[in-house]
């Protein structure tokens, strides 16, 4: 799932929106299942299975320029058995006409490959007009198949509906309607918006502070605001809303995003260099240890530990 905005790195918006959909999974459940806490035992945990996701798509892990953003999950049931949830995303603005095949198709591999069936889930970003097709069905001559799955498109809900809910992932679908109006509105809107959405959260209060601070780096990255000074009066709003329980925890985070967004531009330029003794520096102010630069740069321990050997 993803937005598409000018001057942002290509998968930028697809790996924070994956990764907060697995930090928050058992409020999307909730959202997308009424009596889900009576369905599931999320006092059980999450399994996120990537490993298994891949082997029955290969192609996603060898594709130029690929967008992942789907996700595979076991979960339990109340009746103790256990459920696997394939939640597919699709591309802001796109109507890809293969949609439900390529839904189907990771059904019934998954399906073939570990005998267990699928809930499948399909969440659509784009605007309104997006085709979101949630079904296939395939008509031989004395053969059919008729397959249907569970949708969502994000303007499903009115804004009002979606802040009116007690959800963290109703946040989420609301951002994502928002994202959708970058380089349509002024900033100061947007700006304003995202404040909406981070004192909406917070006055919930039933979040734990990390969770908090996960969403609200979420939000300032997602939503992209060129304004620096938009982004400092979000900070200090953000400061006064929590009596600055959290506000340094959000900030250091977003520093070390953009220290570590400075580092890897040095190290593009160290290797338009040759300059490795450059980017072994760079990595070891990150606090990256011997055996992690060794892995980044194709080093061998002989040639990274001098760098790391006090002076």
């Amino acid at each position: 799932m993803s937005v598409n905005v000018r001057l942002k790195p290509p998968k930028k918006s697809d790996e924070l929106l994956k990764a907060i959909f697995e930090e928050n999974f058992p409020d999307f459940l909730r959202f997308m299942y009424e009596g889900a806490d009576d369905i599931f035992d999320l006092d059980r945990g999450l399994t996120f299975m990537d490993k298994e996701l891949l082997e029955i798509t290969p192609e996603r892990g060898r594709k130029k320029g690929k967008r992942i953003a789907d996700l595979l999950v076991k979960v339990f049931l109340k009746d103790g058995t256990e459920k696997w949830i394939l939640l597919h995303t699709e591309i802001e603005g796109s109507n890809n006409g293969n949609f439900a095949q390529r839904v189907f198709q990771y059904y019934y591999r998954l399906f073939d490959r570990y005998g267990v069936p699928v809930e499948t889930i399909a969440v659509f970003t784009g605007e309104c007009k997006q085709s979101r097709p949630d079904q296939y069905s395939y008509e031989g001559y004395r053969t059919r198949v008729y397959f249907h799955y569970l949708s969502y498109q994000i303007f499903d809900h009115h804004e009002d509906e979606l802040l009116g809910m007690d959800n963290i992932f109703a946040y989420i679908v609301f951002f994502c309607q928002k994202a959708l109006q970058e380089n349509k509105i002024p900033e100061e809107e947007l700006s304003e918006q995202r404040s909406t959405i981070a004192r909406a959260l917070i006055e919930i209060n039933k979040y734990s502070k990390d969770l908090i601070m996960s969403f609200l780096v979420f939000l300032k990255n997602f939503l992209f605001i060129r304004d620096k000074d938009l982004n400092s009066n979000f900070d200090q709003y953000i400061y006064q809303v929590t009596g600055g329980t959290i506000e340094m925890g959000v900030i250091e985070t977003i520093k070390k995003q953009e220290r570590e967004k400075g580092i890897k531009t040095g190290i593009r330029t160290g290797i338009e260099k040759g300059k490795i003794e450059g980017k072994i520096e760079l990595l070891k102010e990150l606090g990256y240890s011997i055996v992690d630069v060794c892995k980044k740069l194709s080093l061998t321990e002989e040639q990274v530990k001098p760098y790391f050997t006090e002076a």
